[in-house]
């Protein structure tokens, strides 16, 4: 039992080492990267956060959701929204100008204080997760059944923004603003402060993520991914704590929405459709599902990746991406992070079993030190 514990401890150690490490490499960044490998690691920072909430979810309680990409988009047209009244100067925004608007609409007028806009970034991708699982759990709808129902989300909402040209700037989407409190968006000063905003809030949506897991609330999530009825048979409301997931991987995702446009200055409809969703979920599978820390390198390493790959051959780069995807899914089915685990036992495997044929005074100065 001891010698168990003392495993316990060091292998604890050893991943709050790795932690910290990732967390320094991220604070480092800016004194090793242009403005715009910045500017692309910030923006992939974001979708890392969208992917570790879809992970709480998808990862650790079983249920696969293809409309991400709407909370992700919810989030991104709170900010967008603000950005742009702030950039109008106090005059209408210029697509509802050229749509005939003679006034803003009052749903736009909240948008105008910043942490009003940043709390309906949240809220809003919340309550809209929290009105689709209560009538989807409540239910007892799941598995494919519930995909789908994402998946009709993302149709919706994509053609009702599309279609409201003159309060949402239809296909063009929210764009043309360039200022956050009075600071350029595009100077490099402003570029490296929000890309520290945004790896702060990584790492605080990662330990949030972490807790959750680790407590006895994460341990009725996962009981629940694996074996739902045995979960209800002891007593426990499934459809509640799946609601309760699902509205928080929602606003997860909008938080990182909110972020994205703070980099990247626009925000469309194509980016909260059914693509988006789906490239999210690969995110995690190919990250490794049910790890965190697997779905946020699997955001970082496929955007990356994907990035690399485009500059490169701008002509076949989607023919690598899609061997990518391949080769992970048949040769690694737990993703990068399982693959890191699986490693990690082998080589302590091979050095217990070699510490094992050593004479005893040579095992004793290996343990002493």
């Amino acid at each position: 039992m001891k010698a168990m514990m003392q495993k316990m401890s060091a292998s604890r150690y050893g991943l709050a080492g790795i932690y910290l490490l990732a967390a320094a490499l991220l604070m480092l960044a800016p004194m090793f990267t242009s403005d715009f490998r910045l500017n692309l690691l910030a923006k992939f920072l974001a979708f890392a956060i969208a992917a570790v909430g879809l992970d709480l979810l998808w990862g650790y309680t079983g249920i696969l959701s293809l409309g991400h990409g709407v909370f992700f988009g919810l989030g991104g047209y709170a900010m967008a929204m603000h950005l742009k009244l702030q950039a109008s100067g106090g005059r209408l925004p210029d697509f509802m100008d050229w749509s005939g608007l003679t006034k803003l609409p009052w749903f736009w007028a909240p948008f105008g204080n910043f942490w009003l806009a940043v709390i309906l970034g949240i809220a809003i991708p919340a309550v809209v997760a929290l009105f689709l699982g209560y009538f989807t759990f409540r239910n007892r709808i799941r598995g494919v059944y519930f995909t789908i129902l994402t998946q009709a989300l993302v149709i919706i909402s994509v053609t009702l923004i599309t279609g409201q040209q003159a309060y949402t700037g239809g296909t063009n989407g929210i764009t043309g603003y360039g200022e956050l409190f009075g600071y350029s968006l595009a100077s490099p000063e402003t570029k490296t402060a929000l890309y520290y905003v945004t790896a702060a809030v990584l790492v605080l949506v990662f330990l949030l993520a972490r807790i959750i897991v680790k407590s006895r609330f994460g341990k009725v999530l996962r009981a629940i991914r694996d074996g739902e009825n045995r979960v209800r048979f002891l007593g426990y409301n499934p459809a509640k704590y799946q609601m309760a997931v699902f509205v928080l991987s929602a606003a997860f995702s909008g938080i990182a929405g909110m972020l994205f446009v703070l980099h990247v200055g626009i925000i469309s409809p194509s980016m909260m459709g059914i693509v988006p969703s789906i490239e999210m979920v690969l995110w995690v599978a190919i990250g490794g599902r049910g790890t965190l820390i697997g779905a946020a390198l699997g955001a970082l390493l496929l955007n990356g990746a994907k990035s690399t790959f485009s500059e490169t051959y701008p002509d076949i780069w989607l023919f690598f991406m899609g061997a990518l995807f391949i080769v992970t899914t048949v040769f690694l089915p737990r993703g990068i992070a399982g693959l890191a685990v699986d490693g990690w036992r082998k080589l302590r495997l091979l050095l217990r079993g070699k510490r094992k044929e050593e004479p005893d005074h040579e095992r004793s100065r290996y343990s002493a030190v």
